[in-house]
């Protein structure tokens, strides 16, 4: 775990579902995915198989929980225990409003005894790593004192390692949206937590668009998690493997992937999948190519259409390579 850590893929509220991280991990095999952040509330009661199930396929996969209540995070895991997981990781960096009024996300990083708590009862559940994703603070804090504080909380809890997004999270003011590109990043003092808090296993995410600026926080961290780029240039994570890991390996190209998510589409349509829930993830993939406009386009519209199958994306394939012999000659 602490090697797939090196790089992590960031939990991503309506993005990195299992058809996303299908799609990841045939482009890294080494980096840890993560689940959408699933609340202790709809694995108890709303239905386990729906929100839990992942193939075995997806590789290591960390489960990323929102909650607050101690009993319902061990619960939660005691429920989530058997399908794999390779960690559990606590939401402590959410900022959004549906998240707060569930007292769970940022605010409570305003409770670090609180969540201390929370981690010790996760930690009683399951044989299995448990992890802290947070914030370098919240609204009018002192980073340098507060974050010390929360994080000295989560290494007397027992936590296995803490992921820190390198920005404050503001609750009254500033959108999901603007709180993750308003606040002013700040870098350096997670690199100082991390000396801090060595040798807990101490990563960074926040604003981290190439492999270059990875590779730069890997000099002061013991891993780098990339969100959005990662999601919306999905490519970028073909050279993961050789560049953050060492492991060097035949890279996919762009038709090896996708023939390989037409695979897997056709075997989900025949579960009830619409086409339309795969293809939203792969809308990148062609970013900074020849035809990247009209591949975009047949993913987005072609695969909403009644009917539509896995030969939407052997189309969208085509019109790229079309594009490319003729751009040759």
């Amino acid at each position: 775990m602490e090697r797939a850590r090196r790089f992590s893929v960031a939990p991503m509220i309506d993005w990195t579902d299992r058809h996303c991280r299908t799609l990841h991990r045939l482009l890294t095999r080494n980096a840890l995915l993560f689940t959408e952040m699933i609340t202790t509330g709809a694995i108890i009661h709303g239905g386990a198989e729906r929100h839990l199930a992942f193939g075995a396929h997806e590789g290591l996969v960390a489960l990323q929980l929102g909650g607050s209540d101690p009993s319902e995070l061990a619960e939660a895991i005691r429920i989530a225990e058997p399908y794999g997981y390779a960690e559990f990781n606590l939401n402590v960096g959410c900022p959004s409003d549906r998240v707060q009024s569930g007292r769970f996300g940022a605010c409570l990083m305003a409770e670090p005894d609180l969540v201390a708590d929370c981690v010790r009862a996760m930690r009683d559940a399951t044989d299995r790593p448990v992890t802290v994703k947070c914030r370098i603070g919240i609204d009018d804090q002192d980073t340098e004192q507060s974050l010390d504080r929360f994080a000295d909380a989560m290494v007397g809890a027992g936590v296995d390692a803490l992921y820190v997004h390198a920005r404050k999270a503001w609750l009254q003011g500033l959108s999901p949206k603007e709180n993750r590109t308003i606040p002013p990043l700040d870098y350096p003092r997670v690199h100082r937590l991390a000396r801090h808090l060595a040798p807990l296993p101490t990563m960074i995410n926040g604003g981290i668009e190439t492999l270059e600026q990875a590779e730069g926080h890997l000099e002061h961290m013991k891993g780098v998690m990339l969100g959005r780029a990662a999601y919306h240039n999905p490519m970028l994570l073909a050279e993961v493997d050789a560049r953050i890991f060492g492991d060097v390996h035949a890279v996919p190209d762009l038709s090896e992937v996708m023939q390989a998510m037409a695979g897997y589409a056709e075997a989900e349509r025949g579960r009830g999948t619409k086409l339309n829930n795969i293809a939203r993830h792969m809308l990148g993939l062609c970013n900074g190519r020849p035809g990247a406009r009209q591949f975009r386009q047949i993913m987005s519209v072609d695969a909403c259409r009644p009917g539509a199958g896995p030969e939407v994306f052997m189309r969208a394939l085509a019109a790229v390579e079309q594009r490319a012999m003729a751009e040759a000659d």
